[in-house]
């Protein structure tokens, strides 16, 4: 078994995984709930609404403040829904995760023991050098 079918059946292990789990069932969740899925066209039509607006030659600058201002209304109240706040939890455990699994495979890929590799503190700067998953 090479590399690549090992990965593989790691990511289906993922799958398995109550942080991805939790995730799934959030995004079904949200995918079910009507109230949200509403909030959610009404902010992309007024969204659209707003770059049409904006678009123009000569925009109605009270006219993109108003529809401005519905965006970020919207934006706000998906947001704060219990939906979107239990989805987005759990996005940042999965992606907490997924950085962990970069980390090992970077290592690795350096050099590293793999087997060694913590979980990172913080979020990625862009530099190895400052990871605390490198090291």
């Amino acid at each position: 078994m090479d590399c690549i079918d090992l990965f593989k059946k790691a990511a289906a292990a993922l799958q398995t995984d109550p942080r991805y789990l939790e995730l799934d069932a959030a995004r079904r969740e949200n995918d079910m709930d009507e109230e949200l899925q509403n909030m959610i066209g009404e902010f992309n039509l007024a969204r659209l609404d707003l770059n049409n607006e904006s678009a123009k030659a000569e925009t109605d600058a009270a006219r993109v403040a108003e529809l401005n201002e519905r965006v970020n209304d919207l934006y706000s109240q998906i947001m704060a829904s219990e939906g979107m706040v239990r989805y987005n939890a759990a996005k940042a455990e999965c992606e907490a995760m997924v950085s962990h699994i970069d980390a090992i495979i970077n290592t690795a890929m350096n050099g590293g023991d793999p087997m060694t590799v913590q979980a990172p503190t913080g979020g990625c700067t862009g530099s190895c050098s400052t990871c605390g998953g490198c090291h």
